[in-house]
């Protein structure tokens, strides 16, 4: 069945599926269905054939403004422990999609990102922000702690334990020329449509590339970080010999002899198994 969400905007063009949050008038703030159907969608997404890529962006002058104030926020108050942790959870489930998806997502950060939202774009593989984008891990400022959706876990492996600790103590924003400084970002572009355009541009080479070896080289990331150095070295001689053993590697190797570019066999887990962490599960 295919994708269908109703709470943002969902097209496939060229084996990239675009999604684009769309409450512009509320900066793309979150509410509990847009939560819901986003987590949805990450969990099906490398079950989608026509699919090898992914971008996530906002409409208007927001990438997204965390958690709506009238649609989440206010309905939190007052709301007893089971569920309250119930909620949380469930946001956590969206980080926990997108970082178990097989597919590389690209984030084009048009605007402002702040709270979940700056979590979603530290939760994507690549980030390309506007010029005019600017993020805030807000928190502090709403009365919780910086510990949310598992951002304590990304955040340093992208900037480090000294600019995560400033970022999540303080809450403060910080703008796109201070994001690509510290390594929050890859990429800073001139306007929003810029951002999107190279995110689009990044996602159709990923698209053509070797499905499994990316989806191999996104699990690996993730499932190496708690690894010592020589059993790190053992799970990648695992994975390299899973990928040598994938079509993909002649097809690369008869392009070479030819002085052909390569055309890559398709989904992620096409003639062979789905990648697993060796050394290991997740």
């Amino acid at each position: 069945m295919p994708l269908t969400p109703s709470s943002f905007s969902y097209a496939v063009t060229g084996k990239v599926a675009t999604l684009t949050l769309d409450r512009p008038q509320r900066l793309n703030a979150l509410t509990f269905e847009v939560y819901r159907e986003l987590a949805e969608t990450f969990e099906r997404l490398a079950d989608e054939d026509e699919v090898r890529a992914v971008v996530i962006t906002g409409r208007g002058r927001g990438f997204c403004s965390g958690g709506d104030q009238d649609d989440i926020i206010k309905h939190l108050l007052g709301r007893d422990t089971p569920a309250l942790l119930a909620f949380t959870r469930a946001t956590g489930r969206l980080i926990a999609a997108m970082r178990r998806c097989r597919l590389p997502i690209v984030a084009a950060i048009n605007g402002i990102a702040v709270g979940a939202g700056a979590v979603i774009a530290c939760a994507a593989d690549l980030r390309i922000a506007s010029a005019a984008a600017s993020f805030g891990f807000i928190f502090p400022k709403v009365g919780l702690c910086g510990a949310d959706m598992g951002i304590t876990y990304l955040l340093p492996r992208l900037v480090g334990l000294g600019h995560a600790s400033e970022l999540l103590f303080f809450g403060d924003r910080v703008n796109a020329e201070t994001a690509l400084r510290i390594g929050l970002v890859n990429r800073v572009v001139e306007t929003p449509e810029a951002a999107v355009a190279m995110a689009q541009e990044w996602a159709a080479r990923l698209a053509s590339g070797p499905a499994f070896a990316h989806a191999m080289t996104k699990q690996m990331i993730e499932s190496e970080h708690t690894m010592g150095l020589a059993e790190a070295i053992e799970a990648e001689a695992q994975a390299q010999a899973l990928c040598m053993q994938h079509p993909d590697f002649g097809i690369a190797h008869e392009a070479f002899k030819a002085g052909q570019p390569p055309r890559f066999s398709g989904a992620p887990d096409a003639g062979a198994d789905k990648p697993q962490a060796p050394g290991g599960e997740r």
